[in-house]
């Protein structure tokens, strides 16, 4: 049975993967890192390998995405299947520090709950804002971090090294997908990632935004569990 890597996140935790570890329980075991504390993508790869099996299955949601780019980077033989979810692999881009900090900025003066009322509406579905057993549970994970988690989380992903140069030798199956009303990481974006790596399969979700995993977690679960079917495990 494979080991899979579930990889949250920015400011997300375990509630971001729970529906993905019991639905994946009868097929794959799963592990979940926390990124608090830490301020480089480098270090959060060695946390989520620290105590892993030889040979795993890495998924990474948003920044957990670019982690696992990080892993495929520094262990690409222990690496048997890559998933990245609503992500990117471009390096910063011009006027993305200004805006990163200014919400860190917000955090600082007015504290998380302030923070994520302007954060969230960009990372869901429209329809799904009203819907408090979504979003009441988001700003809740939200504010289980202090500004400075997240201060140090944005620096990580300010200072990420260039992905896209990997893209063409990643080797193992790799699943690319993406909410279709993805607003922070849109549908082009996988679209170019899908196209770079040989073979990558690409999955565009209906009715979800850029928190895939909690939006439509049925419907990932599917896929998460079909793609797995293909991947060799000792």
């Amino acid at each position: 049975m494979n080991t899979v890597l579930l990889l949250p996140g920015l400011l997300c935790d375990y509630w971001t993967w729970e529906h993905q570890v019991a639905a994946l329980a009868p097929h794959a075991g799963t592990r979940v890192p926390l990124f608090r504390g830490l301020a480089s993508l480098e270090a959060m790869a060695e946390r989520a390998m620290e105590g892993a099996p030889e040979r795993v299955v890495v998924v990474g949601h948003s920044m957990g995405a670019r982690v696992a780019f990080e892993i495929w980077r520094r262990w690409p033989g222990r690496v048997r299947g890559l998933g990245l979810l609503d992500t990117g692999a471009h390096p910063r881009r011009d006027g993305e520090e200004g805006k990163r900090m200014a919400l860190v900025d917000l955090a600082r003066a007015k504290g998380m709950a302030a923070m994520a009322a302007q954060w969230i509406p960009p990372m869901v579905h429209p329809d799904r804002l009203a819907d408090r057993t979504l979003i009441d549970p988001m700003v809740a994970m939200i504010c289980r971090s202090t500004p400075d988690d997240f201060a140090g989380q944005q620096r990580a992903l300010l200072d990420r090294a260039d992905a896209e140069p990997l893209l063409p030798g990643i080797t193992c199956p790799t699943l690319v997908a993406c909410g279709r009303h993805d607003a922070w990481a849109p549908v082009a974006q996988h679209e170019a990632i899908a196209a770079a790596v040989p073979g990558a399969r690409l999955e565009i979700v209906e009715g979800a935004g850029h928190m895939l995993p909690v939006e439509k977690p049925d419907d990932l679960n599917r896929l998460l569990i079909d793609w797995l079917t293909g991947i060799r495990s000792d």
